[in-house]
């Protein structure tokens, strides 16, 4: 009789992702996908690739789970969870850190727990009929290093920098989801790490002769791999601000994001250089 780790084979994309009681919008994981080969998983595009081994205890109630990265951002770090499966649905609560298993599917303020749920996507290299559509949809993500290079000079968006506030297609994020969002920049490399996921990986270019300042990225992983970004950003003191367009909209013209227009508009304070 099959177990749990033999139904788990095969590729799972995200449909759903609820983040410390917010529900994160679309264009925050669509293309992202969970790969399980063995005892083996790979986690792709959301601007990055981990890699681990995954441990399953069906007998529990709610079943449980261990991930256990070995490369990517979250290297070293075990993460407790909890999961069901039924048929092609495959449910995972998940704490971003510490020692404590979630209890049951769901997440709140400061709990520091993720909740997802991922739908079949490919078994043994092949789509199903039933999910062809949707993996054609989402899964435009391909696997890459984690470790990008960064060329050039440092700018001055140089360094680490903590989420002060984000707004997304109008809807602004909650400060129970802000306060675990991080940007690291280095040299002309830019990205956006949620806990142990990297929600942006991109190149970028700057024009401060520009009124607002402009930016521009080049995403370099994920759904939206190889596509360009306009954007601008105003520098004061430790306090950055960035505006960006969807890929191949006009650069905004001022700080602001609305419903239906799809950008985002986040606000930073420097960490350390």
């Amino acid at each position: 009789m099959p177990t749990d780790l033999d139904k788990l084979q095969g590729t799972w994309i995200v449909v759903s992702l609820e983040a410390e009681g917010q529900k994160l919008p679309a264009t925050a994981f669509n293309g992202a996908k969970i790969e399980i080969k063995g005892t083996k998983f790979k986690s792709l595009g959301m601007g990055a690739r981990y890699e681990g081994s995954l441990k399953l205890d069906s007998s529990t109630k709610p079943k449980a789970f261990d991930l256990l990265f070995t490369a990517g951002h979250a290297r070293g770090h075990r993460n407790l969870g909890i999961y069901k499966l039924d048929g092609d649905r495959w449910t995972i609560c998940l704490a971003t850190g510490g020692n404590e298993r979630p209890r049951k599917f769901a997440t709140a303020a400061g709990s520091g727990f993720t909740l997802e749920t991922l739908e079949r996507g490919a078994v043994g290299g092949k789509t199903t009929n039933k999910k062809l559509r949707r993996t054609r949809a989402l899964s435009n993500a391909v696997a890459a290093t984690d470790d990008t290079a960064a060329t050039g000079l440092p700018t001055n968006l140089e360094g680490e920098w903590a989420m002060v506030s984000a707004v997304f297609n109008g809807v602004a994020m909650d400060q129970s989801t802000v306060k675990w969002c991080k940007r690291i920049t280095r040299g002309n490399v830019t990205r956006v790490v949620a806990g142990p996921q990297v929600f942006l990986n991109a190149s970028f270019t700057l024009d401060d002769s520009r009124k607002p300042h402009a930016i521009d990225y080049i995403n370099l992983e994920g759904a939206t791999k190889g596509k360009s970004q306009a954007g601008i950003f105003e520098l004061s003191g430790d306090v950055l601000k960035i505006c960006m367009s969807a890929p191949g909209k006009p650069r905004p013209a001022n700080f602001s994001s609305k419903p239906g227009d799809n950008r985002s508009y986040t606000t930073w304070r420097l960490l350390k250089r």
